[in-house]
């Protein structure tokens, strides 16, 4: 079995942080997006993995991932020219996946339980595609299944105006080859996207065996700048556990779970968990509150930050209170003016805010 990472696209929802860098590069809880999912993908036991990539991010994200090495995996990279759809995608790939088994991982989505259990599933049920589901709030957004009353999939829709349901297919799927022949079968969406809801549709209408599970575990879209926050507090929550290995000042208060990691400096400043700074930061004079990250060589000083993804290289001075807030990689946020109020923000790569 191999893997097809998606880490193309354009990025449009999280702009203007995505003009500068790919939005399966934004970190969460300290972290890209897409070291996780290559956790998962190694944690499944499969080493050959493809990855879709864009023109205007490709670079980045080799840049990031490398030969794979780091995961026990070999990637090859695959140039997708145009963001053409979920189905393109995998048509672009076809060189590299053959006739081989596969499982596609949007590289922006994340799930707690990964994928091993569903790659067991597969090799033991042998279906021709296996889905996961979600329950959501607003499945206009997703594509959505509706069901038979056993529980088998009757019909797919991308992005419906009225939902049959509020079952989403989430971004992780797997498939046999047969989807090549599906994907060969469809037409392009109104969007002018080759959608793989469509070509599993195929698959269905064709005969072929497609199974689905729903999750019963969180599953996160990091599509948007709220989505992104959401899975900083989730993965924080999970994942973060007491750690101290830079060097906090005895004037320094740690509260709850926080990690910090070799070479940050903690000087005269609160912090509570869950929390993670990542190396070469500087916090003084501060109080960093729960579910903020703050990057590597990230300077807070005279500052109250909450609930916020602060990226590497920034500056924040003087703010009265940040919250719920984006930060892109060496922007500054610097006090001008005596106004007290909170403050709400999603700003891009070196970018200078005044306030």
């Amino acid at each position: 079995m191999k893997a097809l990472i998606l880490s193309g696209g354009k990025g449009t929802r999280l702009r203007p942080l995505t003009h500068t860098m790919a939005k399966q590069l934004v970190p969460v809880a300290g972290k890209p997006i897409l070291g996780y999912v290559l956790d998962h993908i190694s944690e499944a036991g499969i080493k050959n993995v493809g990855v879709i990539i864009s023109p205007e991010t490709g670079d980045e994200v080799r840049g990031y991932l490398g030969s794979g090495n780091r995961w026990g995996v070999r990637i090859k990279y695959i140039l997708q020219e145009e963001p053409l759809g979920l189905a393109h995608a995998v048509k672009t790939a076809r060189g590299f996946l053959k006739n081989d088994d596969f499982v596609m991982y949007l590289g922006d989505n994340l799930l707690r339980e990964g994928v091993k259990n569903a790659v067991r599933r597969f090799r033991r049920d042998r279906p021709d595609a296996l889905i996961y589901l979600k329950e959501v709030e607003n499945p206009k957004q997703f594509g959505v299944a509706a069901l038979n009353k056993d529980g088998s999939i009757k019909k797919l829709i991308e992005k419906p105006k009225r939902p049959p349901s509020n079952l989403a297919l989430v971004g992780v799927y797997i498939f046999s080859p047969r989807i090549h022949d599906a994907i060969d079968r469809i037409r392009p969406s109104k969007r002018g996207e080759l959608e793989i809801t469509d070509a599993i549709q195929e698959l269905i209408n064709m005969g072929y065996k497609v199974v689905s599970e729903i999750l019963s575990g969180w599953w996160l879209d990091t599509g948007k700048k709220d989505d992104l926050l959401h899975a900083n507090t989730i993965v924080l929550d999970e994942y973060i556990r007491t750690s101290v290995n830079g060097k906090v000042d005895p004037a320094s208060k740690i509260t709850g779970r926080v990690e910090i990691e070799k070479g940050a400096t903690v000087i005269g400043s609160r912090i509570r968990g869950p929390v993670k700074i990542c190396r070469g930061a500087v916090v003084e004079n501060s109080f960093i509150g729960p579910y903020t990250s703050i990057g590597e060589d990230v300077k807070i000083k005279d500052s109250v930050i909450e609930h916020s993804v602060i990226l590497s290289g920034t500056c924040i001075e003087g703010i009265e209170r940040l919250e719920d807030s984006l930060i892109g990689r060496n922007a500054k946020v610097v006090k001008d003016h005596d106004q007290h109020k909170a403050l709400r923000l999603m700003i891009g790569d070196d970018t200078t805010v005044e306030v």
